[in-house]
C-alpha cells in the first residue's frame, strides 16, 4: 500500500495491542499546532533553520545522549513539522556507584544499574515537552513568535519499520522532503499538486 500523507498524517495509526517499547525502528512525523511555520523556511529546495528550528534539531540529535537505548537515524526539521527515524535498541546496563559523577573511580563489585526502557510514546512525549519548554523560553527571552495554546499537535504519526528496504525508502523520503515542500500537504501555502511522474515517497 502506498504511503498517503493525507490519510496517514495528523492521526495515530498505532496498532491495537502492539508493544511500542519493542526493539526496532519507527518513522515518526510531528507537526506544529495549526501547521504554523515556526522553524525556518525552504529556500530553493533547501531547509534554512531559524533559531527555533536549530533548537529543535539540537534536541533531536541529543536524544541518544540523554536516553539510554534510544538511537536516531535520518531526520529533517521542516518549517512546521519534523520527520525522523527513532530506533529503540533495548535496555542498557551501566555501572553505578556512590562516586559516580564525582571524578572518583567507582568501587569494584558494585551492582550495575539497568536503565528504564522507554517506549516510543515516552520518547516522543519527552521530545515534545523539552522543545516546548525551550520554545516558551525563546518567546520570553528572545522574542520568538508566540504560540496559540501549544507548540505541537497533540498526536503524531508513526510507522513501524519492518525491514531494511523500508528503512532505505524512508531515508530517501526524508532526504527529498525539502525539495518537495511546494507540493507537501503540510505546507499551508501549497498551491500545486505533485507533477505527473513524481517519485513515490516510500511504500509500506
Amino acid at each position: 500500500m502506498s504511503y498517503d500523507p493525507k490519510r496517514h498524517r495528523r492521526r495515530s495509526i498505532r496498532l491495537k495491542g502492539y508493544d511500542y517499547s519493542q526493539v526496532g525502528g519507527y518513522f515518526i512525523t510531528v507537526v506544529t499546532q495549526n501547521r504554523e511555520s515556526r522553524f525556518g523556511a525552504v529556500v530553493d529546495g533547501v531547509m534554512q533553520l531559524n533559531n527555533a528550528g536549530a533548537m529543535v534539531q539540537e534536541a533531536w540529535e541529543a536524544m541518544p545522549v540523554h536516553y539510554l537505548g534510544v538511537e536516531i537515524d535520518a531526520f529533517v526539521v521542516m518549517p512546521n513539522h519534523l520527520h525522523g527515524v527513532i530506533i529503540l535498541a533495548g535496555p542498557n546496563t551501566r555501572g553505578c556507584s556512590e562516586t559516580e559523577g564525582t571524578g572518583k573511580p567507582p568501587a569494584t563489585g558494585h551492582p550495575q544499574r539497568v536503565a528504564k526502557t522507554l517506549s516510543l510514546p515516552d520518547v516522543v512525549h519527552r521530545f515534545k515537552s523539552l522543545t516546548t519548554g525551550r520554545y516558551l523560553a525563546g518567546i520570553r527571552e528572545n522574542g520568538w513568535p508566540a504560540v496559540s495554546g501549544r507548540l505541537w499537535q497533540r498526536n503524531y504519526f508513526e510507522h513501524i519499520i519492518r525491514d531494511e528496504r523500508a528503512l532505505n525508502l524512508i531515508r530517501e523520503y526524508i532526504a527529498m522532503n525539502p525539495g518537495q515542500w511546494e507540493y507537501d500537504r503540510e505546507n499551508p501555502d501549497r498551491t500545486e499538486s505533485p507533477p505527473e511522474g513524481a517519485p513515490q515517497a516510500w511504500q509500506t
